[in-house]
């Protein structure tokens, strides 16, 4: 048996790239779905724990506040000036939407943020008319 190449050409190898593009588009489309995004991810803020209910509620609005150790109060990711309760409620009065049900405000309080700024956070949705208020917490990891 003869096996060599008798046309005289020399054939080079040749690296087929269509698999290896499928390959990487399968995992690209994998890590977009399993990717979860976190909306307070460009914020310091360390969450205190707490048993959380396992009933959840669907909610059309919601306006995020977050409190950081240092005492600022952001509002949907606007920072708010001044810590007094009237500016808080100005700011959660300018974000409520005119029309639709009420809003519930998020409250992403930092674990070593102060307790009176908190607390002015919950005046502040008083004065603004906002009835509908809750705390964001982790859960705390089993031993």
């Amino acid at each position: 048996m003869n096996f060599r190449h008798t046309s005289g050409q020399k054939s080079e190898p040749e690296i087929n790239l269509v698999p290896l593009i499928d390959v990487m588009l399968v995992i690209i489309i994998f890590l977009m779905l399993t990717t979860t995004f976190n909306k307070t991810a460009g914020l310091e803020i360390s969450l205190p724990t707490a048993d959380a209910s396992s009933g959840k509620t669907t909610v059309s609005e919601e306006i995020v506040v977050a409190v950081t150790a240092s005492g600022d109060v952001i509002v949907n990711g606007r920072t708010v000036p001044g810590k007094s309760v009237e500016s808080i409620a100005s700011a959660l009065a300018a974000v409520r939407p005119a029309k639709g049900p009420e809003p519930v405000v998020l409250i992403n309080a930092d674990a070593q943020a102060a307790h009176q700024n908190v607390i002015n956070v919950m005046q502040a949705t008083q004065h603004a008319g906002l009835a509908r208020v809750t705390f964001a917490t982790r859960q705390e990891r089993a031993r």
